[in-house]
């Protein structure tokens, strides 16, 4: 086997794995884009949470500021009541009603407090959410634009692959095709491997001496009595 022949098998080697890894680009790809958009989607989603939290805090407090300013008009009408009491027992219970309103203002004012607190927190929070939100829209959409790029790519380049590789098929022996096909597909690709300390850098399988001279010479076709592997010589190899 003659030294062209072997850059050939080489050559057409590497373009089986190329290809094989364009058709894989085809599946990986889109999963990435769809990777990058989702985490896009999330961070968007988490800073709307919180938009809308806070939203719903504004009403919240508004409601409560609301009720405060209904029960100290109540408040300030009972006070004046307590002018025209007569009797204890009128007394008691409007100093009840009293009590109670005051109590309601109380745990409505403590609940303002709370509000505002949780407000200004989440005004924190939604700072820090658009700034990391438009970092990942940023980020992730050189990516996404890179990636699509290459995935509309992906056809032409397999094209031009495929052309190469034909092109490569016509100076070569058709015995030899044909050997390396069936052993490409029956391994699944790796059909040329060199021999690596006298043994098939294959499957390692050790090689007679007398083959290994063989295949140093390539005067032939040899191909390893184990995996079926296709056997070159590799020059650093020592004899």
């Amino acid at each position: 086997m003659s030294n062209n022949s072997i850059e050939l098998l080489l050559k057409l080697q590497g373009l089986d794995y190329q290809l094989l890894e364009l058709e894989r680009s085809k599946e990986y790809l889109p999963d990435m884009i769809g990777n990058l958009r989702a985490a896009i989607t999330a961070a968007e989603k988490d800073l709307a949470e919180a938009q809308d939290q806070m939203e719903a805090t504004q009403l919240e407090q508004k409601r409560l500021e609301l009720r405060v300013k209904e029960k100290n008009a109540d408040l300030e009408r009972l006070l004046k009541q307590m002018i025209d009491i007569k009797t204890n027992k009128e007394y008691d219970a409007l100093t009840r009603e009293i009590e109670h309103i005051k109590s309601e203002i109380a745990r409505s004012e403590e609940a303002i407090l709370a509000a505002m607190e949780h407000f200004d927190n989440l005004t924190k929070a939604i700072q820090e959410k658009k700034a990391a939100t438009d970092e990942i829209r940023s980020s992730n959409g050189s990516q996404l634009e890179s990636i699509q790029s290459e995935v509309d790519s992906v056809g032409e380049k397999i094209r031009i692959k495929e052309d190469e590789r034909r092109n490569v098929l016509v100076r070569l022996d058709d015995t030899l095709v044909s050997t390396y096909e069936r052993v490409r597909k029956g391994l699944g690709g790796g059909a040329v491997v060199r021999v690596r300390h006298r043994a098939c850098s294959g499957c390692f399988a050790t090689l007679p001496p007398q083959l290994i001279q063989e295949i140093r010479r390539g005067e032939r076709l040899i191909t390893c009595f184990t995996c079926g592997r296709i056997l070159i010589w590799d020059d650093d190899e020592s004899e």
